[in-house]
């Protein structure tokens, strides 16, 4: 559902794009492990989900990094994820001879398993609730800016706090918009090795015409180890194959990391997105779009280069504009209102709750209605989008990093505070490779629509191209750079401050030049916007609360959650669609177009047919409620058994972002039988299936 660069395009989109909707419905919810509703679940399912079952789950979950989840399936550390989760690490570990994601990758033995060179897991260990002492931080008559100051202070000594104190990632989340904020620590994995992954043609069969559709015939997986000192991690909590896989109408969870909605949303900020916020991010990755197929027309070697990305965005446009249909939908937008109305109306019928909630709505609707007027400058400086490249994000944080680290830990960005420091550097130093050509095409493109959205006569602009256009700048920042040199990247950033300021390189003095605006445009989103919003969606949640109590969940925010679920078919158009799809509709949907691209089988799978068994399950779908991020999640029965491997949603689960509605909406996973299928007949795996059956 999301490659690794389309979550790096969703992160960008999406948080600051952070409805209404108290009211839970059928399987609707993404459940934090320390709120699940264990009674709604056996009232619906007759199943009791027990803390001993909900903790062996947890420890079993895994966090990618890029955007992605996972799970342990085995006790030496063998992780299964997604092929679109793998891909952005088969991209950096292929060569113009080897393309690994093309070609696919089996590691027989584990000497033969490939290092990632940036890739972090998490496991959640455990969490624990700071939402009093947070909140402590804000004394009564700061302004909103002063308050959004003293909670950021707050979550940085936590977090260095308990950082010192445990090892473990600490990373408070704000839930419920600033309702509740909880500490979440993580265990680290940066050790973690690539062991299969199947071709780019079976993983993603039926390519973008089938995108976000069903029914489905696709392998979107590919496994990893992690390893601990050299060694392959021994884990004690794992999920174990079902040999049986999943039945229809069988209750199933889905335990992964959602990236974000914006269920909790007024409707001022819907509108805001739809009118403005959305329009606005779409016109950018088309923009990005056609400098990646202009680029991928170039050769052969250009379009693997680019393969990654324009899966990325491709894959985002389609999720943006379904999400952008559903916002203009006048029965979506007529729900919230409803809700929204239910909902003023029982703050108003109480004197105190009035007092205390009444004036949040409209705090939101000005501080979304004034965004507007700063949002280009915003997107374009601070977010990037006017230097679309990767040198240019390594140079950002080479000078942001000498300017954070010579401030308190409490007033540094929060990307740059000791308890974030790790996985900053995994980044920053991350040998992955840069190609030249690739990066001028990218950042010519976006200095050019920079140029066109905010005007040739900008100041900032006009700093930046220097008289130049966009393509001889482009080239010239890129040539000039050698911020590729991992070794020059590490001397840059030992060298503090005065390094930075004294550096010429080319890349270095552009972050630099354009760095004032950049923070100056932050801060006033933070000030106006995240400030005001913090304030007043903690005030919508309480109200929530009054009303609804512990039965709402908050909006998702790359956190482990816990949906459940059942599978289930539904139905389109007057047809029933059936839950499972088999092998053999796989065939036949390939020979339905002549086996031409995106139908094309790899040639391993048209030479193996006969050793398949064809009535084995491939695909399902299910009831259960994810998103963004979700890609990768294992769906497992109440055994706490693989039966499934998240990899999308059909069409109808876009505006799932906003509401939910399990008459049609689906998620989307390859069944366990179909992997070991695959995995035995046709890559002849037989050490892997092995080590996930035992």
């Amino acid at each position: 559902m999301r490659s690794q660069r389309a979550w790096s395009l969703f992160l960008i989109a999406l948080i600051w794009l952070s409805s209404l909707s108290p009211v839970i419905h059928a399987d609707e919810g993404m459940w934090p492990f320390n709120n699940v509703p264990k009674a709604e679940i056996k009232r619906r399912y007759g199943f009791e989900v027990t803390d001993a079952w909900l903790r062996k789950v947890q420890l079993a979950s895994v966090r990618f990094n890029n955007g992605g989840s996972g799970s342990f399936v085995s006790p030496d550390g063998l992780v299964l994820t997604n092929h679109h989760i793998a891909s952005d690490t088969l991209a950096k570990l292929s060569t113009p001879e080897r393309d690994l994601v093309k070609q696919g990758f089996y590691a027989r033995t584990r000497a033969e398993e490939l290092r990632a060179p940036d890739l972090e897991l998490n496991v959640l260990v455990d969490i624990e609730d700071v939402t009093d002492r947070v909140n402590a931080a804000v004394k009564p008559g700061m302004s909103p800016a002063e308050a959004n100051a003293a909670r950021r202070a707050a979550i940085a000594a936590i977090e260095k706090e308990s950082l010192e104190k445990t090892g473990l990632r600490s990373d408070v989340v704000t839930l419920y918009q600033g309702g509740q904020y909880n500490l979440y620590r993580y265990k680290r994995y940066t050790d973690v090795r690539l062991v299969f992954a199947p071709e780019f043609q079976i993983a993603f069969f039926g390519g973008d015409p089938d995108n976000f559709t069903y029914p489905r015939y696709c392998l979107d997986m590919a496994l990893f180890r992690v390893y601990e000192n050299g060694q392959p991690a021994h884990v004690e909590n794992y999920l174990k194959w079902s040999p049986a896989g999943a039945r229809d109408g069988e209750l199933v969870f889905v335990s992964g990391h959602p990236g974000s909605t914006q269920r909790l949303n007024t409707v001022a900020h819907l509108e805001y997105l739809r009118d403005f916020g959305l329009p606005l991010l779409i016109r950018w990755l088309e923009v990005t779009r056609a400098a990646l197929l202009e680029y991928s027309r170039k050769g052969e070697e250009q379009a693997r280069r680019a393969q990654e990305d324009l899966f990325g965005v491709e894959n985002s446009l389609k999720a943006l504009r379904g999400q952008l249909e559903g916002l203009k939908d006048p029965k979506i937008i007529a729900r919230k209102r409803e809700a929204e109305a239910a909902l003023r109306a029982f703050v108003a019928a109480d004197a105190r709750r009035q007092r205390e909630y009444g004036d949040a709505w409209d705090a939101i609707a000005r501080a979304r209605a004034s965004l507007a007027s700063y949002e280009r400058e915003r997107r374009f400086l601070e977010g990037g989008w006017g230097f679309n490249s990767r040198l240019f994000d390594i140079a950002r944080t080479l000078v942001r990093l000498a300017e954070e680290n010579e401030k308190p830990d409490a007033e540094r960005l929060p990307e740059y505070t000791t308890a974030r420091r790790e996985s900053l550097e995994l980044q920053l130093y991350s040998p992955a490779p840069i190609y030249d050509d690739f990066e001028q095409i990218k950042l010519a493109a976006s200095l050019r629509f920079m140029r066109d959205e905010l005007g040739a006569a900008n100041p900032v602009v006009q700093k930046v191209l220097a008289g130049k256009t966009p393509e001889e700048r482009a080239a010239e920042l890129v040539s000039g750079t050698k911020l590729k040199d991992v070794a020059y990247r590490k001397q840059l950033a030992a060298g503090g401050s005065r390094a930075i300021e004294e550096s010429k390189d080319p890349m270095i003095e552009l972050a630099r030049a354009v760095d004032a605006e950049a923070r100056a445009v932050r801060k006033r989103y933070e000030d106006e916007v995240v400030g005001v919003e913090r304030e007043a969606y903690a005030k919508i949640a309480r109200a929530l609360f009054e009303k609804e109590g512990t039965k709402i969940y908050p909006d998702a925010t790359f956190t482990l959650r816990l949906s459940y679920g059942a599978v289930r078919g539904y139905m389109e158009n007057g047809k029933f669609i059936p839950p499972f799809t088999f092998f053999a509709g796989l065939y036949e949907r390939a020979a339905q177009h002549g086996n031409k691209t995106p139908y094309q089988l790899p040639p391993r799978w048209s030479e193996r047919k006969a050793a398949l068994n064809l009535r084995t399950p491939f695909n399902f779908v299910s009831t259960n409620d994810i998103i963004g991020g979700n890609s990768g999640s294992p769906v497992i029965n109440r055994n706490a058994e693989l039966v499934g491997l998240i990899f999308d949603g059909n069409i109808q689960s876009l505006v799932g972002n906003f509401v939910y509605d399990d008459t049609q909406n689906r998620a989307i996973a390859v069944d366990v039988r179909g992997m070991i299928e695959a995995l035995r007949k046709i890559y002849g795996a037989e050490e892997l299936v092995q080590e996930l059956l035992r």
